[in-house]
């Protein structure tokens, strides 16, 4: 098998503006790029240490180079790295590779055939009502826009936005702020303003309560589910699972994930955090049959790599070779 050298290094983003969920605000996105090579050919991929799952910049750094490059492959790195962002970066780096190295489409090589343009979810932080509203007022042409919610208030926020935008699909993503006392009266707001997704209402592992009420809008699991290992216990909890590389630990296992997931009956979101499109990039081979895909990342950026996505309104385009697959 040819050696590979491995390199990773950290870039900073600036978001335009702010980035607000339940957990904090942010103003900048941090990245870990990761770059295999076997001096001819390269491949990168590119991952978000996240501290709501223990991983720190040095941390996931210290992951990516410690990992030993005798006869790695996509295979024996899921033997060398848990899942996480460390390994996401290094698996996508390996289907870039691999796609380069044969000349073909990463797509090709994982069956997934000629990608087609998909429509994403846009983004309205968590904040005031009011603020989301005229927000998702500005945003109103987009046909699908995700609600960051904080619990307190969100029923509020919930027919704010929805008195401003009466016609537009949304979905929300409490980002676990809800407790057992709001499911019903939040459920309840939901039904009422036509939201047709809820993302991780209750805290995981603390998520019991959604398979003992009406769930009158579907639910979607993202901090609770990261592998094929988490799913038996979803079930009856969740109608949905939102699937993001950086948790799963790559293209490998999310396309695993996915199949594994429809099996049990579950619908399939695509998400990512907020990155570049070299983060976005391998998601669009899941989001060619996903039933929500959320990859709006670099519109939320105040600039792109080059070359980046390619978006018209909501409409996300296939990733060119020069930027990944």
């Amino acid at each position: 098998m040819t050696s590979l050298k491995i390199e990773a290094w950290a870039e900073s983003w600036p978001i335009a503006g702010s980035f607000a969920i339940a957990r904090g605000t942010k103003r900048e996105a941090t990245v870990i790029v990761a770059r295999v090579s076997d001096g001819q050919v390269a491949g990168r991929g590119e991952c978000v240490p996240y501290a709501r799952y223990g991983e720190t910049l040095d941390g996931v750094l210290s992951a990516i180079e410690t990992v030993a490059t005798d006869g790695l492959d996509r295979m024996t790195l899921a033997q060398r790295l848990r899942a996480g962002a460390a390994r996401n970066a290094l698996d996508c780096a390996l289907w870039d590779y691999e796609a380069k190295r044969a000349g073909a489409s990463a797509a090709s090589l994982a069956g997934v055939g000629a990608l087609a343009p998909r429509t994403t979810a846009y983004t309205i932080s968590l904040d005031a009502a009011e603020a989301m509203a005229k927000k998702a007022l500005c945003a109103r042409d987009l046909p699908l826009l995700k609600l960051k919610l904080g619990g307190k208030g969100d029923a509020e926020r919930l027919r704010a936005v929805r008195a401003a935008c009466p016609h537009t699909r949304l979905i929300a993503d409490a980002n676990e702020s809800w407790t057992d006392a709001l499911l019903l009266p939040l459920f309840a707001a939901a039904a009422e303003t036509g939201i047709e997704l809820i993302e991780q209402p209750l805290p995981a592992g603390a998520d019991a309560a959604l398979a003992a009420v009406e769930r009158r809008v579907p639910v979607c699991a993202d901090e609770s589910v990261h592998t094929r290992a988490d799913l038996d216990r979803l079930s009856g909890r969740y109608d949905a699972i939102n699937i993001k590389l950086d948790k799963a630990g790559g293209l490998t296992e999310a396309l695993a994930l996915a199949t594994a997931a429809r099996a049990r009956g579950f619908k399939v979101m695509v998400g990512s955090m907020v990155a570049t499109s070299l983060s976005m990039a391998p998601a669009t081979l899941l989001a060619q049959t996903a039933d929500w895909v959320d990859l709006d990342g670099p519109l939320l950026l105040a600039r792109d790599r080059v070359p980046g996505l390619s978006y018209a309104g909501a409409r996300l385009n296939p990733p060119l070779p020069e930027l990944w697959g």
